[in-house]
């Protein structure tokens, strides 16, 4: 029994990441040796089934209780900084649409999976039709049947009706239910090498270690976009607030938040050290102690960039024709769906099925590709956070810049302050 409690506290008290890695060795090697072992892809196919099964209560729990506490008053500061989040996840998605339409990816299926019937919409009109068909259809049934679009749809207008009614302890009890959701994920999560040791075995066994090649081009893609966003597209949101060379402010953020958080790999684990940096930055505590924590909730950069660049792939393996218009509502949705991924390890990717149903795609694919997000998800993870945390500092800071420049002070001197 000492035995076992040992080997439990042993377990849990390592790294995550490298325990993720040892099941990718261990699934790798034993595919080589054993290929007929068939049973040991059951643990990849529990891991699949546990998230199919907590993903819906998820996303449903999480997105009604955050909009249920959302009673911030917000000032004209708050509304550039919420502007600039919601802008940026947005412009962060619709590069990703970019960077898949030229840089097409495709995943590697195993199993059943990968025969799963999919029929391709007809056009944009008919995804419309799908979409407001979706999105209207009875709340338990959308839980049951894993119909993301009816439950984002739903937890959204719960969650406002809970804002204006709800009273403290309702509101109390919806932060409870999301604590306790969230920590039932925590502990699936914490299983995941089982899983990606089954998954692995699973994916070697039947493709040999090409798979591992495909896996690198997604997550080279994800990378190489969330490395535009963070230098690219942010710092040109920046310049044309502020008039000023962005990269100053950019690369501190960076140096100061991103790389704390790229190891911590929590948005709100690093909030402490994005609020000390505010502090030094000279921003008001009234506004900083605010926006942070609120962007880390809806300033999900990485996350939108994730969920679109895994959900196109998922349509190109299926075959599935994506058109341009069809892809810049997956934009809107991901960017959207990106703001509920917050406080949960691997949250964008638990997402991934409900913008893969905009494509007709059953859970039962897009729930593997969210195994695949877990390979990968030793570095994608923690870029995204990285990107997240950064920006949350970013866009305070540059809120706060340009409500300075409106009352005529003078800005830092390394943003050419006078």
């Amino acid at each position: 029994m000492n035995f076992l409690k040992k080997t439990a506290g042993l377990y849990n008290n390592s790294s995550l990441i490298l325990r993720i890695i040892i099941g990718i060795i261990l699934g790798a090697v034993l595919a080589l040796l054993v290929p007929g072992a068939g049973w040991i892809s059951g643990f990849g196919r529990l891991f699949v089934g546990a998230l199919k099964a907590i993903a819906p209560v998820l996303v449903a729990v999480l997105v009604a209780s955050s909009l249920c506490q959302s009673n911030a008053k917000l000032d004209s500061r708050f509304g550039l900084v919420i502007f600039f989040y919601m802008f940026s996840t947005y412009l962060a998605s619709f590069a990703a649409v970019a960077a898949s339409f030229v840089f097409p990816q495709k995943i590697t299926l195993t199993g059943e999976m990968s025969n799963e019937a999919v029929a391709a919409p007809g056009g944009l009109g008919e995804i419309f039709a799908d979409l407001l068909e979706n999105l209207i259809t009875n709340p338990i049934e959308a839980l049951s049947k894993g119909n993301y679009l009816g439950i984002l749809f739903w937890a959204v207008i719960i969650g406002l009706a809970l804002k204006r009614f709800a009273g403290e302890r309702t509101q109390e009890m919806m932060r409870d239910f999301s604590d306790a959701i969230t920590q039932v994920v925590r502990w699936i999560i914490n299983l995941a090498p089982f899983g990606i040791f089954g998954l692995v075995f699973s994916a070697v066994a039947e493709s040999g270690f090409d798979i591992f090649v495909t896996y690198g081009k997604i997550m080279l893609l994800l990378v190489g976009t969330m490395l535009t966003v963070a230098f690219v597209i942010n710092p040109l949101i920046v310049f044309v607030a502020l008039r000023r060379n962005p990269y100053p402010l950019v690369f501190r953020c960076i140096r100061e938040s991103g790389l704390t958080a790229f190891f911590t790999r929590s948005s709100a684990a690093n909030i402490p050290v994005n609020l000390g940096l505010c502090e030094k930055l000279g921003l008001d505590r009234d506004m900083y102690s605010v926006s942070i924590p609120l962007g880390a909730t809806i300033n999900m950069d990485g996350a939108a960039v994730t969920i679109t660049i895994m959900s196109l792939a998922t349509a190109h393996t299926m075959g599935i024709e994506v058109s341009f218009p069809a892809a810049m509502l997956l934009s809107f949705l991901s960017a959207l769906a990106a703001c509920g991924s917050s406080g949960v390890a691997g949250g964008s990717l638990l997402l991934i099925p409900m913008a893969c149903s905009l494509f007709g795609i059953p859970d039962t694919v897009s729930m593997q590709v969210v195994g695949v997000g877990f390979i990968i998800g030793v570095i994608q993870d923690s870029m995204e956070t990285a990107i997240n945390s950064s920006g949350d500092v970013l866009f305070t800071a540059t809120a706060e810049y340009v409500h300075w420049k409106k009352q005529g002070k003078r800005l830092p001197s390394f943003l050419g302050g006078e």
